[in-house]
């Protein structure tokens, strides 16, 4: 068996486009939803402010990458290597256990056809 070489965290329940959401989008929704508190807003939005200016968002290099047409049921899956992304989801994973949002850490070593692809993470149509 092959070393993981993506790791991604998600939700346990599906979406209505048939996918698993990750945690971004988790956590993000409930914010959308006015479902967090003051001090898990400041949260968030600190954390969404350090993953813009340290991490590439794939829509801004191609915009079609998320698109359900041209690319179906795409995901993005950090690269094991990026470990100063991977460890600051834990604070994402903390605000969506304290609404009761359940989710995994999933890896794998082939998780689709890349799509998209940088030092830090991939974007892949699963198999």
């Amino acid at each position: 068996m092959s070393e993981s070489r993506f790791v991604r965290f998600q939700g346990t329940t599906r979406s209505p486009r048939g996918h698993f959401p990750g945690v971004f989008a988790l956590a993000n929704g409930l914010a959308r939803e006015g479902k967090l508190n003051d001090a898990q807003y400041q949260f968030l939005r600190a954390g969404n402010d350090w993953y813009d200016a340290n991490f590439t968002n794939p829509s801004d290099v191609d915009p079609t990458v998320y698109d359900p047409d041209v690319h179906p049921g795409a995901v993005a899956w950090f690269k094991t290597t990026a470990v100063h992304l991977v460890d600051r989801v834990t604070g994402y994973l903390e605000l969506l256990t304290a609404h009761g949002v359940e989710c995994e850490r999933v890896e794998s070593s082939n998780p689709g056809k890349i799509v998209y692809e940088d030092a830090e993470q991939v974007v892949v149509v699963p198999w």
